[in-house]
């Protein structure tokens, strides 16, 4: 069974376990099923006003496949959990997006 890894960097944030495991359950979800084809994932999160509020809690999430080179996912909200939830959608649908025409590509026949 494939176990996957991720690094958590941080930047202006101090994150809660809850919201660690979040990121953890999510990033599996939206990544596990690429297996060893998944080289690095990283997660940064940026509070760029700190404290004060506003739509800036930054989820970036980078990703090195084999054969595909780096994919990445920024979201930007106003919750930490819903922009972590939607980073890790997105970079799925990426990651998955990339592989698909990477095989269309490779079954095309030139006469």
């Amino acid at each position: 069974r494939y176990i996957m890894r991720w690094e958590l960097h941080t930047s202006g944030v101090s994150i809660s376990e809850e919201l660690r495991e979040l990121i953890d359950r999510r990033m599996t979800f939206a990544l596990s099923r690429f297996g060893s084809r998944l080289q690095k994932a990283t997660v940064t999160l940026t509070d760029t006003n700190g404290p004060k509020g506003g739509i800036d809690k930054s989820c970036r999430i980078l990703v090195r496949m084999r054969g595909l080179g780096e994919i990445v996912a920024d979201v930007v909200d106003s919750e930490w959990e819903v922009a972590v939830d939607r980073a890790t959608t997105r970079i799925g649908h990426s990651v998955s997006r990339s592989l698909e025409r990477r095989r269309d590509v490779s079954h095309v026949v030139i006469d």
